[in-house]
């Protein structure tokens, strides 16, 4: 009884875990997955049209290799059975047998080789590029910098939502929308129609950036740059994951491409100017510790409650910052540091991207949140300071 009680037990956890699981996950994602999906997805640029096309032309041809020659095989078997009195030949070589069995399949790995090799040249073909875009793997979020092209200059880092990622924390998933995990504060942002060309490279560990629907996918290594491209022919949302597995919180890493119009791309361009010359603060602006702490909260909130926890206390082998003595330590060039250059072999990433105010105005708000209150406060031109020791 108490086997089949156990039995029960785990049937009634599997059962709840896969209703669990099938319970947020009801609804295709226009650009990104789809219930039950079982090809691959949608393709929006000639290239991954390309690859849809290979892979079925491939498929065909195995499967069709694959039934005449075991036909053929069992057919023997059984035609030649000894049980009906067949006789075994007696031969030692057939030059016509040697000769089919040799050019055959050199055909057949001709007519596959010339369709695939003509896909992959035009994979790397990342020359005349209407705009030029760096990606940057970090654990765990992307940074994206236009280098040239309609929108030089523009650069910003993507994030994981926080609202999604506090729901996957909570483990409560009954609500959970459509792009769980997949939802981003910055979008990658890029015109309909024109070549983008995808610099990639990586802050720390090896990152892979791919998106299925442009049939790219391209690793992002430290100390190395590798690229890839695409055109989209549709406008629309598109979505994709870091590839490569990367550290704890490789799962929190998505990729959101915001594929628009050329009209609509340009708007963005003129908006977004305004925006970085809004933030371009002069690191040798004084700051009160009033009007500190609102930004230090957001920038914490945006990119440090993941680990550290919105109440500071950490988890896990993640250090608390509450209480911390090098968060506390009136010598800020101690704090300064690990957030330029991060600690733990890599667990604490460098946040350098980030600007002197924002690097200030997070030191300052740790100093001062939760049960801190240390009343210090960080100036930019200290960050300054410490970027080049």
């Amino acid at each position: 009884m108490k086997s089949i009680s156990n039995t029960l037990a785990s049937l009634l956890l599997w059962s709840g875990a896969w209703v669990g699981t099938a319970a947020h996950a009801v609804q295709d994602l226009p650009g990104g997955p789809a219930v039950r999906q079982l090809n691959l997805a949608p393709p929006v640029t000639r290239i991954a049209q390309e690859q849809h096309y290979l892979h079925w032309m491939m498929l065909i041809i195995c499967t069709v290799i694959f039934v005449g020659v075991f036909a053929v095989m069992f057919y023997s078997i059984w035609k030649h059975r000894k049980s009906r009195g067949a006789k075994p030949a007696n031969f030692h070589e057939s030059v016509a047998v040697e000769v089919a069995w040799t050019v055959v399949p050199f055909i057949i790995v001709i007519l596959m080789a010339l369709p695939a090799t003509k896909v992959l040249v035009a994979q790397k073909d990342t020359t005349n590029a209407d705009l030029t875009i760096k990606v940057t793997g970090y654990q765990w979020k992307w940074g994206y910098d236009y280098l040239s092209g309609e929108g030089e200059g523009l650069a910003y880092i993507s994030t994981l939502d926080v609202g999604q990622r506090q729901m996957s924390d909570s483990g409560n998933l009954t609500n959970a929308p459509a792009d769980y995990l997949l939802r981003v504060d910055n979008p990658l942002v890029v015109p309909v129609g024109r070549k983008v060309r995808v610099i990639t490279t990586a802050n720390d560990v090896i990152h892979s950036f791919a998106v299925p629907a442009f049939g790219i996918k391209q690793d992002a290594i430290p100390g190395f740059v590798r690229d890839t491209w695409f055109r989209a022919e549709q406008v629309g949302d598109y979505y994709g994951q870091c590839a490569e597995l990367c550290g704890k919180e490789h799962a929190y890493m998505p990729i959101h491409v915001k594929v628009v119009s050329a009209e609509d791309y340009t708007q963005w361009v003129a908006a977004e100017k305004k925006k970085a010359a809004a933030k371009a603060d002069d690191p040798n602006k004084v700051w009160t510790l009033e009007a500190m702490l609102p930004r230090g909260e957001k920038v914490y909130t945006a990119n440090c409650a993941a680990c550290h926890q919105p109440n500071g206390k950490g988890a896990g082998p993640i250090k608390p910052l509450d209480g911390s003595a090098i968060v506390k330590d009136e010598d800020h060039a101690k704090q300064i540091q690990i957030l330029l250059k991060g600690a733990a072999g890599g667990a604490m990433p460098s946040w350098a991207q980030l600007s002197d105010t924002d690097l200030a105005a997070v030191a300052t708000y740790t100093k001062n949140a939760w049960s801190n209150k240390t009343g210090q406060l960080v100036q930019p031109s200290e960050v300054l300071a410490q970027r080049g020791k």
